[in-house]
């Protein structure tokens, strides 16, 4: 297959795949997003908000509580890096 036969069937097949992408949802989507409409998104029920509320809650309990074990180990990486064996009376 000559160079230029190569550039034909891959341009081709760029041009149909391409086609076949923009028909579907991403294309819809991507029409819609440049004539400046927005897709309708549902707002959140009452239920669906009080879970991520919950769900945002337990999030931050957990960064506290792995701060508060990072200052834990740091603690105990120091008290282990101080520990020296006793010093011995010299007779």
């Amino acid at each position: 297959m000559a160079p230029g036969e190569a550039l034909v069937a891959m341009t081709l097949f760029l041009t149909i795949g391409g086609a076949v992408v923009l028909r579907g949802p991403i294309g819809k989507a991507l029409a819609e997003r440049l004539a400046g409409r927005r897709l309708a998104v549902p707002e959140p029920d009452h239920e669906q908000a009080e879970q991520l509320d919950r769900a945002l809650a337990d999030l931050e309990d957990m960064k506290h509580r792995v701060a508060e074990l990072e200052e834990r180990q740091d603690f105990t990486e120091r008290v282990l890096a101080a520990h020296r064996e006793p010093n011995r009376l010299e007779r």
